[in-house]
């Protein structure tokens, strides 16, 4: 794919998203459009190196890949990096807390494990996963069919220009991280809802007649659980906004945003 390509399918800006929810929310606090004021590039911009084939070779040829049915858990391995080849991960976390009955104080403690959703990671993508308690972190497959090779990090040796990518995209999903913090610091859960699925897109958004839309199935206990809301609440806030043409709904409840934020950009 080249850049020109890229850059025509990309969807638009962070900054030009809000400022239309900013005109069809008008009640909803600056703040957030503040924070997304600037952007930084989608997933396209990592670098190539065109060595890929070469290198996921070398990862089999010494058995060092796998394929996953969807929902399936990846046992990841500390010093690993993996990519994906094809296919989509989903990384959630889990916070195993110990949670004091104040009316009980004598009885065990209760252990807090809800399942949280992180984010994605799609095709051509890295990732590593460190975990440290009482957080634990997990890679599960999102599409039936997602494959899986990784490396020992000592094996970056063997190419120096696929080294340079990891830590460059590993720069890039710092800053995405940065971004998603501010969101999840919004009062409202609407703010939260439409900061989460403008995040998504701009990193994975696929173009279409409607605008862009996210290629990945979402449940709503799934958005509920990044956002920090409950399942309900999110069924009532994407009713709303789908009746507002706010959002909109592919084949699979694919869910996207509409072209109509093109014309801000």
């Amino acid at each position: 794919m080249t850049n020109k390509h890229r850059a025509a399918t990309r969807p638009p800006p962070i900054a030009a998203i809000f400022c239309y929810i900013s005109l069809q929310f008008p009640q909803r606090p600056s703040g957030l459009l503040i924070l997304m004021s600037s952007s930084v590039p989608s997933s396209d911009f990592i670098p190539l190196i065109g060595q890929e084939t070469e290198i996921f070779n070398w990862a089999k040829s010494h058995y060092r890949n796998h394929t996953f049915a969807k929902d399936e858990k990846v046992a990841t391995r500390p010093g690993l990096l993996y990519f994906v080849e094809s296919g989509a991960i989903r990384i959630v976390g889990k916070a195993q807390v110990n949670v004091i009955d104040q009316k009980f104080p004598r009885q065990p403690p209760i252990a807090d494990s809800e399942e949280v959703f992180l984010g994605f990671v799609g095709a051509g993508q890295p990732f590593e996963i460190v975990s440290q308690f009482p957080f634990q972190l997990q890679a599960q497959a999102h599409l039936d069919g997602t494959e899986l090779v990784w490396l020992y990090w000592e094996d970056l040796e063997r190419w120096p220009q696929l080294r340079s990518a990891v830590m460059e995209t590993f720069r890039h999903q710092y800053q995405r991280k940065l971004f998603w913090l501010s969101i999840l610091g919004q009062k409202r859960s609407l703010d939260r809802l439409m900061g989460f699925l403008v995040l998504l897109l701009e990193e994975y958004g696929q173009p279409c007649v409607e605008g862009y839309y996210l290629p990945y199935p979402l449940t709503h206990a799934q958005i509920a659980s990044a956002i920090g809301t409950t399942r309900v609440t999110v069924t009532r806030l994407i009713g709303k906004l789908r009746q507002q043409n706010s959002i909109f709904f592919k084949q699979d409840n694919l869910i996207g945003l509409p072209s109509l934020f093109l014309s801000q950009n």
